[in-house]
């Protein structure tokens, strides 16, 4: 009996396999030639050396294609190709142009193909592409550290004044907390998305952020419930929830970092002083939020040392990985994974602030947590005017 129901549920593979065989041999039954080649040559990034730039490509098409012509700024230009000019599916090379670049001035490079098809890429403003020495270590890093630790370091601060409200304010904080990782959440997706449309078609970019935010959620989720199952208690605790916060929000700021690091590499003028200063603007309100769960609790020292560590030292990291080692697919993964993580505090947050109501009667929703919460979206849309040049 128990092979009967292994062959009933073979039968049907084999069947599929079959089929999916004959086509790839015989193909689908149309002969027609294709219009054009298909290839797609992907640039992965561009770096600006000393005596030209180096752009670094790979072959995401089905097809195996050769690079036989490179133009920078309208005109024909020699060229080399490590390790060949020839690339099969899924190759990497590095093409290297010797070429008189202009400090601050863009430059535009088409990339051509034996069939003739043209990929292009641009510099807004040519610098030095920064190498990873310790002194752009440490000064990558410095900024990382202004735009993610400081900040969050200031919202904690915030924890003495706070914990002298009553419960119903200290509800209103949560439902402020709320709206403020409500607008996180969907600025991640929008940057995970903007950073995925970068990636090779081939990889599915914007699914990418998609499966990172579904699955970091669910597995949240499942991991809350087999905890509590596990302990018999009915929800995080106070620190817990802070810590999950922190993580979410350090995801971020991973990826505040990453936009901040590839834009100092790519010369981008635009991200000095005034937009350290911004994000420090728009992120002290991240530590509030952290420190909200904690008013009922009384906290060590040393747990909001980690706490500010765990929500800003990612800015570090992703101010150097968008400076030095930027890739697309990986940028998209980390902020579809801090995403989920994101929305799972919200869940979290907003399920607690509904059983407090219900225990002490009170409607579900009430006039201050949602003034509150508008506070918290508010707080964070017009903050978002000094990073957003």
């Amino acid at each position: 009996m128990k092979a009967k129901w292994w062959i009933a549920g073979l039968i049907p593979l084999i069947l599929l396999v079959g089929v999916l065989a004959w086509v790839l041999k015989n193909g689908a039954g149309v002969e027609q030639d294709p219009a054009a080649p298909i290839e797609v040559l992907n640039i992965e990034r561009i770096q600006v050396t000393v005596s030209g730039f180096e752009v670094d490509v790979s072959n995401t098409g089905p097809e195996t294609l050769k690079i036989s012509q490179v133009m920078v700024d309208d005109s024909v230009w020699d060229f080399t190709v490590s390790p060949s000019q020839t690339l099969k599916r899924f190759d990497e090379g590095t093409v290297m142009i010797n070429y008189p670049w202009v400090e601050g001035d863009p430059h535009a490079i088409k990339l051509i193909t034996e069939n003739g098809i043209i990929t292009e890429g641009e510099i807004p403003a040519a610098t030095l592409t920064p190498k990873p020495t310790l002194e752009n270590f440490l000064k990558y890093g410095f900024i990382g550290f202004y735009v993610g630790i400081v900040p969050i370091t200031l919202g904690l601060l915030w924890y003495p004044f706070m914990k002298r409200f009553k419960r119903k304010w200290i509800n209103a904080i949560l439902a402020l907390t709320v709206g403020l990782l409500l607008f996180l959440f969907v600025g991640t997706l929008a940057d995970g998305f903007e950073i995925g449309a970068e990636a090779p078609s081939v990889f599915q970019g914007n699914m990418v952020v998609i499966i990172g935010a579904a699955l970091t959620f669910l597995l949240l989720i499942g991991f809350d419930q087999y905890q509590h199952k596990k302990q018999e208690s009915k929800g995080y605790s106070p620190y817990a929830l802070a810590l999950l916060m922190a993580t979410g929000i350090g995801l971020h700021n991973f990826g505040e970092g990453l936009a901040i690091g590839s834009s100092f590499a790519l010369g981008e003028a635009a991200l000095g002083t005034f937009l350290i200063i911004g994000f420090t603007l728009h992120n002290i309100t991240e530590g509030i939020g952290i420190a909200a769960p904690l008013l009922k609790t009384k906290p060590r020292f040393r747990d909001f040392v980690l706490l500010g560590l765990i929500a800003g030292a990612p800015a570090i990291l992703g101010t150097w990985f968008g400076g030095f080692v930027f890739s697309p697919i990986w940028g998209a993964l980390f902020l579809g994974i801090g995403a989920g993580a994101i929305l799972q505090v919200i869940f979290v947050i907003t399920k607690l602030l509904i059983e407090d109501h219900k225990k002490f009667r009170e409607p579900s929703v009430s006039w201050l947590n949602l003034a509150a919460f508008s506070v918290g979206m508010l707080i964070m849309y017009f903050t978002a005017f000094f990073v957003k040049y």
